[in-house]
């Protein structure tokens, strides 16, 4: 009878064991699912992502341009629009070894919080009083044909934009700048992002990163 007790009692001890390191691994899963998709502020770099070595380049770019925009709008996690925008832009475009062409887009600028709306992060809701500035841009691949005589110059500065956005998300005066130097309506054009990511600080330092590699944080 002793010995069946304490294989009783070992049984009892392998299963509480066994249901012990389920839960550890289920807790695990859950804490990988919840941070699946986010990047912390802190390990946040744009920089290296927006450089000529990003791209198969050839020779130097065909088009290098900067711009100013006024009153974008921007979008969070929630869905909605939660601050506006200004901003300079600048655009640099390769030449590809494929004939494809590889754009950096980098932004810098600051963003004005909209009282009474969903913070970017979707952690709580906006006083007005969260502006700051961000950084960041985008690198994207086109498959199409340059004009011969595209409609803005194709180096130096091209001049400021008004959005003219509202909350709603309407943009009267939004700019396309790749119909200014590509034939877009082309059946054969393409326009491709390989990575993009901004990063916001706000006067409180508190800092919201939205990015291809996931988002992070919050403005509030």
């Amino acid at each position: 009878m002793a010995k069946l007790k304490k294989a009783v009692l070992s049984t009892r001890h392998l299963y509480v064991v066994i249901v012990g390191m389920v839960i550890v691994i289920v807790a695990l899963l859950v804490t990988l699912v919840k941070t699946q998709g986010r990047v912390k502020a802190s390990e946040f770099v744009a920089g290296p992502e927006l450089v000529k070595n990003q791209c198969d380049a050839v020779g130097s770019p065909v088009i290098n341009v900067t711009q100013k925009i006024a009153q974008s709008i921007d979008s969070g996690e929630a869905g909605n629009y939660w601050a506006f925008d200004d901003y300079n832009r600048t655009i640099k475009v390769w030449k590809q070894n494929d004939g494809t062409f590889c754009a950096v887009v980098g932004y810098e600028g600051k963003f004005d919080a909209q009282a009474g709306q969903t913070s970017p992060g979707n952690t709580g809701v906006l006083t007005g009083s969260e502006d700051g500035n961000f950084k960041g841009g985008y690198r994207a691949v086109i498959g199409g044909v340059l004009k011969a005589n595209p409609d803005l110059p194709k180096k130096g500065t091209i001049g400021s934009v008004n959005y003219g956005c509202d909350l709603a998300g309407n943009c009267p005066g939004a700019f396309d700048w790749t119909a200014k130097y590509f034939n877009t309506a082309d059946v054969g054009f393409t326009f491709d992002y390989a990575w993009w990511g901004w990063e916001y600080h706000n006067t409180g330092k508190n800092v919201w990163v939205n990015s291809s590699e996931g988002n992070s944080g919050d403005i509030l």
